[in-house]
């Protein structure tokens, strides 16, 4: 591809993404906090660079996955940062989860310098990350939806417009707020389960593909069931995450008790010490095992 990407942020989720820009012959260019994460990604020949400036100017398209909305600040509004870099007509994507005012603001302020702005928050967690079938929920303007679309295609495939700027972020919030009530449901549906002495796992393939159907308990309940708790995505920003949704709920005047609920629980989760895990731990506090 004729396209350089920037890639900033090689976590979880984002390392499977730059890798299959890597895969698909876009010339990938880096930068993390902490290189040693990002060094497989170097050996499959992403280019790697010592800090924001100079991946910016190296690139076409700036693509983000990072961890908060005050990472995202700092990247694209801080001193010497993404806007400050960026030649024009370079495409600015945030894939990151942040607020819906932030990326309106972003949008704002790279329209003023030529270019073009894009929030695109992801779903799927390490295993859509890894197969290529994220959903990306957009805002933005249709015009750069359809020019980046094909950079999407290579990441996920429920990719879908939802607006103009905060569009994508609102429609992630959305997102959040349906899953925070679905993992209560899903831990104590297992929890049901084992106390019926019933065997879980089997449970699980009577249930899985009924009414009670849901990507968490599908791929989050075995785990669940199985004591595995590595993230595919972590507790703290799941708590971040619903911190924004109950955010802009209460500005919107909309009550929210099963978000709120939720977030109770996984802050008494990070407080224990299992910020750190996997959603799944939510099993943890069903369990009384804290």
């Amino acid at each position: 591809m004729t396209q350089t990407i920037g890639f900033i942020g090689t976590g979880v989720m984002g390392k499977s993404m730059a890798g299959h820009l890597i895969d698909a012959d876009y010339q990938v260019h880096l930068f993390t906090r902490t290189k040693e994460k990002a060094l497989d990604l170097i050996h499959q020949g992403a280019i790697w660079q010592d800090n924001v400036e100079s991946l910016t100017k190296n690139a076409d398209i700036i693509i983000t996955m990072v961890g908060y909305p005050s990472d995202v600040e700092k990247l694209y509004l801080g001193d010497n940062g993404i806007i400050d870099n960026a030649k024009p007509g370079t495409f600015l994507i945030d894939m990151t989860t942040s607020d819906p005012k932030l990326a309106e603001k972003i949008a704002s302020m790279a329209e003023e310098k030529q270019l073009h702005s894009i929030d695109a928050p992801v779903s799927g967690g390490d295993i859509g990350a890894k197969n290529g079938k994220l959903a990306i929920m957009v805002g933005g303007k249709q015009q750069d939806f359809d020019t980046m679309l094909p950079v999407f295609q290579v990441m996920g495939e429920n990719i879908v417009l939802q607006g103009p700027a905060g569009s994508g972020q609102h429609t992630k919030m959305a997102n959040q707020i349906n899953i925070a009530s679905t993992m209560i449901g899903v831990s104590e549906s297992i929890m049901y389960a084992k106390k019926a002495g019933l065997d879980p796992v089997q449970v699980l393939q009577s249930i899985s593909t009924g009414a009670a159907a849901s990507f968490s308990l599908s791929n989050l309940a075995p785990r669940m069931i199985e004591g595995d708790l590595e993230p595919g995505f972590y507790i703290k920003h799941f708590i971040k995450d619903m911190k924004i949704a109950l955010t802009n709920a209460e500005k919107m005047g909309i009550k929210t008790p099963g978000l709120a609920l939720s977030l109770e629980l996984y802050e008494e989760l990070a407080k224990k010490g299992l910020e750190d895990r996997g959603t799944q731990a939510l099993i943890k506090w069903f369990e009384g095992d804290l």
